[in-house]
């Protein structure tokens, strides 16, 4: 027997921000389609169909200009019982008559869906809907402070890539709506769907949701004082050295202490957790490279053992090491 597609229905407006719209789409598209062809497993039905909505009536103008036409719209009450529901960001939203009508809409029709997304500024939305009042939420940096004032009522963490609270997911807008996108594709269907589907979009790294907006090297040198400045580019290329507390303290003629203090302070993390981020991003990009094994890798990038290195992998992205090459290699494209 078919199985019919989980509806995906994604919302938009005039100045949304088209790729908050189309990152998603494509990574639910592409996800049927790779799914249909047994491209990460045997062939299974088309898990997905992605539909646009919008909140008024016709076509919608994104901010850059692009002009979307939508299957259904808030306005014409057409909107079908949906998997899952995906309200993309924009300065539209921002707008009082735009924000109302989604807010009421949500009201009402929240209950008819598996679960709710927002990406970037579509938590405005959201939030006034009142639905997630009392649950973490995120939004694109820019926005937290802005959000958390006239929504006092949220939890807002003003760095995460996304997050998940009940049914609801709150993703940092623009790409990161596309890493929350894989993430449900793994929820539903598993690794190999997900990061066969991110390979096929060439997005090398799969994040995790608690993952920082920034990635490390440029959040470190946007937060350094000027004794740091260096000290990011240094350790990237000697990870397969001692990168403790005492030897990164001596470097900045520091004692391990106010070293600590004082990294932890500029970086809202202990050094320890920003090497283990170093070590585990640089493991992501070689391990696209062909040749590579793990064993050797583990031992370049400062690991102690190759078992040591496989579990903290593991840990962070949910897969092994041979598992992210067999998907990502270059020596597997096509």
């Amino acid at each position: 027997m078919t199985r019919v597609p989980a509806l995906i229905g994604i919302i938009g407006y005039d100045d949304v921000n088209a790729l908050d719209v189309t990152g998603p789409a494509e990574v639910f598209a592409n996800a049927a389609d790779l799914a249909e062809a047994g491209q990460a497993g045997p062939p299974r039905h088309r898990p997905y169909r992605v539909v646009l909505i919008g909140v008024g009536a016709g076509a919608f103008t994104s901010e850059s200009g692009i002009t979307f036409t939508p299957a259904y719209s808030l306005a014409a009450g057409d909107v079908p019982d949906l998997d899952t529901l995906i309200i993309a960001g924009g300065k539209g939203l921002r707008e009082p008559t735009t924000n109302g009508a989604v807010a009421r809409w949500l009201v009402d029709n929240a209950h008819r869906f598996r679960r709710v997304a927002s990406v970037c500024t579509g938590i405005y939305g959201l939030a006034a809907s009142g639905l997630m009042d009392g649950r973490r939420v995120t939004t694109h940096w820019r926005h937290a402070a802005d959000l958390a004032r006239k929504f006092p009522a949220l939890r807002v963490c003003d760095d995460a890539l996304f997050l998940k609270d009940g049914p609801f997911y709150t993703a940092a807008g623009v790409t990161a709506g596309i890493d929350l996108a894989l993430s449900l594709v793994e929820e539903d269907h598993g690794p190999a769907l997900s990061l066969a589907t991110a390979r096929e979009l060439v997005v090398f790294v799969k994040r995790p949701g608690g993952q920082a907006q920034f990635s490390e090297p440029l959040r470190f040198q946007s937060r350094a004082a000027d004794r740091f400045a260096d000290l990011s580019a240094w350790m990237l290329g000697n990870l397969d050295r001692d990168l403790s507390v005492e030897e990164l303290a001596t470097r900045v003629n520091l004692s391990p202490r106010q070293f600590r203090r004082r990294f932890t302070a500029a970086l809202g993390r202990p050094p320890a957790d920003y090497v283990a981020d170093l070590r585990l991003g640089e493991a992501c990009r070689r391990l696209v490279q062909p040749g590579v094994s793990v064993e050797t890798l583990a031992a370049a990038i400062g690991f102690r053992s190759a078992d040591a290195f496989r579990r903290a992998f593991r840990q962070r992205y949910g897969v092994s090491p041979s598992q992210y090459q067999a998907h990502f290699s270059s020596a597997g494209a096509g």
